[in-house]
């Protein structure tokens, strides 16, 4: 199976139904009015967020955190995934429980025995609901700080891109000088004002979806130039009506635009998109060679925050499925 990073997926948009069902039956939560047997269905992008939020109501303690966590790197695993960063989000049950630290140890917990059974190193990216007060993103920031050096990675920023993130430019600029990444969402709901927000104020090192740039050449020059990687996310933007569908995704375009593509699942449990599903659609859907499906994966590698050595490692595997097809599908 061709080696893939995911580089954009959110932790509870990674639980299992069935693992769902029984935590929210654990701990007396509300199931997501919109799950329907295995698969969820919404109205629109703000229904999307409130069922995401009691997902994260059902994973409320460190046991929970930890046994998602072991299951995310099971998963990640199975779709031939050797490294992911995965966002967790905390501040809404952080300010409900007060506890900021718990959640986070007990997820890094579940990646180190995660990569042990499964092989797949997992790490996290904190992220930053827009619209919630800055002195909330500085809190969060000094969690991301207090376990860099376990296996936070990055800060994030998420939530509805119309309401600007331009206050949290000193909260990025921190995190960057502290020896996190910049790693917003935008240009997916929002055109590329979000996206110019994004690289020129919070500092961005990656783009979270960022498909929306093509909407302006000079910024599409200037990322480019750059060299700031997108995390492009196909079926979730078709899922969350972004994108009319799949065979109108832009992501072609990105790629002969010389932008630096990325190819991740999101929210793999709720979307039914896990990321070698996303390849498959890439191979199928954009007519893409097992050469060009080989570059996405090398340029996943090289965007991420893994070590030399797991980069080298994954290249050198990525080298391997391109010369030996036997060895396996994407």
């Amino acid at each position: 199976m061709l080696p893939k990073t995911d580089l954009h997926v959110h932790f509870q948009g990674s639980v299992r139904v069935s693992t769902l069902r029984e935590l929210a039956a654990a701990q007396g939560t509300e199931l997501p009015p919109g799950l329907d047997g295995d698969r969820y269905v919404w109205n629109d992008f703000f229904d999307f967020l409130t069922q995401y939020g009691l997902v994260s109501r059902a994973v409320a303690d460190p046991a929970g955190h930890r046994r998602v966590a072991l299951e995310i790197c099971e998963d990640q695993a199975g779709q031939g995934v050797r490294y992911a960063e995965v966002t967790l989000s905390i501040v809404g049950q952080a300010l409900r429980t007060d506890d900021w630290h718990g959640p986070v140890a007990a997820a890094l917990d579940g990646f180190d025995e995660g990569f042990d059974r499964f092989g797949t190193r997992c790490r996290l990216v904190l992220d930053h609901p827009r619209g919630f007060p800055i002195e909330y993103a500085e809190r969060l920031l000094d969690v991301a700080l207090a376990f860099r050096d376990r296996g936070v990675v990055a800060l994030g920023l998420a939530g509805p891109e119309a309401q600007s993130g331009a206050d949290l430019g000193p909260v990025f600029r921190r995190a960057i000088d502290e020896g996190l990444h910049s790693v917003p969402h935008a240009g997916e709901a929002v055109g590329p004002e979000s996206i110019r927000e994004a690289v020129e104020i919070l500092g961005a090192e990656r783009i979270g979806h960022g498909f929306r740039i093509l909407e302006d050449a000079d910024l599409t020059a200037d990322v480019r130039d750059r060299g700031i990687p997108l995390e492009v996310c196909p079926t979730s933007n078709v899922v969350l009506g972004n994108v009319a569908s799949l065979e109108e995704h832009p992501l072609p375009r990105l790629l002969e635009a010389g932008l630096v593509v990325t190819l991740n699942s999101d929210d793999p449990a709720m979307f039914a998109s896990p990321v070698a599903g996303e390849y498959e659609a890439a191979r199928r859907f954009f007519g893409l060679s097992d050469a060009q499906l080989a570059d996405l994966a090398r340029a996943g590698v090289r965007a991420s925050y893994a070590d030399d050595e797991t980069k080298a490692d994954m290249e050198h595997g990525i080298d391997d499925w391109l010369i030996g097809p036997e060895e396996g599908p994407t």
